[in-house]
């Protein structure tokens, strides 16, 4: 008679045996980084301040932004920041809070998306790249990062409020940064749901400038992304009368 294992052996053998928790095309995704950065680390780094704003038209999504960052608000450390990138083939994303937070999260985000695309052979919609973007600030080391995102698909137009604990709030018009009460008030006056894609770009702009004249975080130009079934297009204008 075979005499019977060991605890340990019993356990290796558990272990050595036991079924597979991951398919073969596993991880879908790759690993969130993570950060020991306390909130007292983060003080003296540069912050757009900001005013960012997005909106759906008829044609598809606009998004808006200034072009100020800052240090705590009183330094302008920089004059001509891009802070609405492209993250799909039809989706962008506005960046406010901390400038290394959002430029680190729109790279994971790019990434992602595109890792997730290869492997599936077909676009992600916006519906999942908005909840893929609030997994990664409720979880990752994005500090200080309040993004919108707006995007089009077989759907339609989408534009989504990511706030940094990482809820996800779909509306037909946003703003987020330290100018935002400002360019609310342009867009709860003026915004109607069937503006054109160039409407909406001088309402955006309208709502930009009318925060960068009162908010001394937010300045020095405005950047447009147009957003459409054929793709982002992004234009930068540091006179707001060349697009109002």
């Amino acid at each position: 008679m075979r005499p019977l294992s060991s605890d340990s052996s019993f356990s290796e053998n558990q272990q050595r045996f036991a079924p597979s928790t991951s398919g073969p095309y596993e991880p879908e995704l790759g690993e969130i980084p993570r950060s020991d950065l306390s909130d007292e680390d983060l003080e003296g780094v540069n912050k757009t301040g900001t005013t960012t704003v997005g909106l759906a038209t008829d044609d598809g999504v606009v998004l808006a932004t200034d072009m100020r960052a800052s240090l705590g608000g009183r330094f302008i450390s920089n004059k001509d920041v891009q802070k609405v990138e492209q993250i799909h083939p039809r989706a962008a994303i506005t960046m406010a809070g901390s400038v290394g937070g959002a430029q680190s999260f729109i790279r994971s985000l790019r990434v992602e998306s595109n890792l997730y695309e290869t492997r599936r052979g077909k676009e992600m919609t916006i519906n999942a790249l908005a909840t893929l973007a609030g997994n990664f600030l409720r979880g990752g080391p994005f500090f200080l990062v309040s993004p919108i995102l707006g995007g089009v698909d077989q759907e339609g137009s989408h534009v989504y409020n990511i706030d940094a604990a990482g809820g996800v709030l779909a509306d037909d018009y946003l703003a987020t940064g330290s100018g935002m009460q400002l360019a609310y008030g342009v867009f709860e006056q003026d915004y109607t749901d069937d503006l054109s894609n160039a409407e909406g770009q001088q309402l955006a702009a309208r709502a930009v400038k009318s925060a960068v004249e009162r908010d001394t975080a937010s300045g020095d130009g405005v950047f447009l992304a147009e957003i459409t079934g054929e793709g982002v297009e992004i234009t930068g204008h540091k006179d707001f009368e060349d697009v109002i």
